[in-house]
């Protein structure tokens, strides 16, 4: 399986999927930091993280999959949704909150 399409699997069997730098525990950039906060905030305590730094086909083909050049990464229900200024943006104006209470 290439890793594209390994991406796509992830996303595909998890309702709420973060590709970031490190893990939820211990993130290892500001922004997947700021990302988990979100997710928290929003009651998501156990999203699906994929930790880029471990797989470097994974790190590079995330940005192809997506179209987007920077990690992390949001997906809920299959669906891109950006990275974490877009959900600090959405969070701040409640659309990130009626997404999760949607989902």
């Amino acid at each position: 399986m290439d890793t594209q399409q390994r991406i796509k699997q992830i996303v595909d069997e998890n309702d709420v999927v973060l590709f970031m730098k490190g893990t939820s525990q211990f993130p290892m950039c500001g922004f997947s930091g700021r990302a988990i906060q979100i997710l928290k905030a929003c009651g998501v305590d156990a999203p699906k993280t994929v930790n880029v730094l471990e797989d470097d086909e994974v790190r590079q083909g995330i940005k192809t999959f997506s179209s987007w050049p920077t990690i992390p990464q949001l997906y809920v229900k299959g669906e891109f949704i950006g990275g974490s200024d877009i959900m600090m943006e959405m969070y701040q104006n409640g659309e990130l909150q009626q997404l999760f209470a949607a989902a």
